[in-house]
């Protein structure tokens, strides 16, 4: 798919993610170039600041990898990819497991993070 096809059948950030998911070791410049025409086009979403940051782990580039995460998280901290990807790959012990979007993020996360329900005095 090109920057062009997805400006004409309205590639989404959901479908972009599942995009990049399929092609993103395969397709990475590609994806580069789908990815950075969304970071234009959405300038305020998470997402596409996320999957950079997943090519970039997957190339070796952990600090710039590590940038796009945070940015993610900083433009939403209710993103939880960004979250899980900054915990699973912020530590000497990588999980390797990419999140490229919220049902890549099982449960409340690796370290039980997420919003709880209840009375919190009584936790």
């Amino acid at each position: 798919m090109t920057v062009g096809e997805m400006t004409r059948t309205g590639m989404g950030l959901r479908e972009l993610c599942a995009y990049v998911r399929e092609n993103g070791r395969d397709g990475g410049g590609e994806c580069r170039r789908l990815i950075y025409s969304a970071m234009q086009q959405h300038p305020h979403a998470p997402h596409p600041h996320n999957l950079i940051g997943i090519l970039l782990e997957q190339e070796g580039n952990h600090p710039a990898a590590m940038k796009h995460f945070r940015a993610a998280w900083a433009l939403d901290p209710t993103y939880m990819p960004a979250r899980w990807n900054l915990d699973s790959f912020g530590t000497f012990f990588s999980r390797g497991r990419y999140a490229y979007d919220e049902s890549d993020c099982p449960g409340q996360g690796p370290r039980g993070w997420g919003v709880r329900a209840g009375n919190a005095a009584a936790d």
